[in-house]
C-alpha cells in the first residue's frame, strides 16, 4: 500500500487559521499585492526633508536675483537687505500655503499638510536670509564678499542634503543645484549693473 504524498494529503479547503496552507496563499497572490505601510525611513524623508529641501532651495535661490540686481542698482547695502528680506518672508509665506494646500497626505502618505507648510515656509525664509543677513554691513564690497561665500556654502549644503538622503548621485546633485544657483546669481548682478547703467 503506497503512501499518499504530500500533496495529496493536503485537505482541498485549509482552515482560515493557516495562512501558510499553499490554498490560502494562492488567494493572497490572486487578490494582488497587499499595501504596505511606508517605512519609517520613507515617511521621515517624505514629511520633513523633502518639504524643507523644497524650501531650501526655493529660498536659496529664487532670492538671488533681486538681492544681488539691488545691490547693484543701488550701491546701498541695507536696500539690498530689506529686498533681501521682503522676498525671503513673501516667498516663505507662498511656499507654505503652497505645499499645505498642495496635498493633504491622505493618498500620498506625506503626513500633516500643515507640518508640512510650516516646514518648508520656515526653510524657505532661512534659505533666503542667509545670504542676506551679509548686507548688514555697510560696506558694500564687504557685503558682497561675504554673500558670495554663504551662497556657495548653501548650494553645496543643498546639494550634500539631495544626496545624502534623495540617494541622487553626488556629481549630478552638485552640479545641478550649482549651476542652477549660479545662473540665477548671475542674471541678478548681470540686472543689476545694467540698472546702474554699468
Amino acid at each position: 500500500m503506497t503512501s499518499a504524498t504530500p500533496d495529496q494529503q493536503l485537505p482541498l479547503a485549509c482552515p482560515a487559521q493557516f495562512p501558510n496552507c499553499p490554498v490560502n496563499l494562492q488567494k493572497v497572490q490572486a487578490s494582488g499585492p497587499v499595501a504596505e505601510e511606508p517605512k519609517h525611513d520613507q515617511s521621515f524623508i517624505l514629511q520633513k526633508i523633502q518639504p524643507a529641501l523644497l524650501g531650501l532651495m526655493d529660498g536659496s535661490v529664487s532670492t538671488l536675483a533681486p538681492i544681488f540686481a539691488t545691490a547693484g542698482l543701488t550701491g546701498k547695502p541695507m536696500d539690498a537687505f530689506f529686498v533681501g528680506l521682503a522676498a525671503s518672508v513673501g516667498a516663505g509665506i507662498s511656499m507654505g500655503l503652497a505645499e499645505a494646500l498642495s496635498d493633504d497626505g491622505v493618498v500620498s502618505g506625506r503626513g500633516n499638510p500643515i507640518s508640512r507648510g510650516v516646514i518648508t515656509g520656515a526653510a524657505t525664509i532661512l534659505g533666503g536670509m542667509l545670504h542676506t543677513l551679509p548686507f548688514l554691513n555697510r560696506d558694500l564690497h564687504t557685503a558682497l564678499m561675504l554673500a558670495y561665500v554663504v551662497v556657495l556654502v548653501e548650494l553645496i549644503a543643498i546639494a550634500f542634503i539631495k544626496y545624502r538622503y534623495m540617494r541622487s548621485p553626488l556629481a549630478q546633485t552638485v552640479t545641478q543645484v550649482v549651476v542652477g544657483g549660479a545662473v540665477v546669481f548671475g542674471v541678478g548682478v548681470w540686472l543689476g549693473r545694467l540698472g546702474a547703467g554699468g
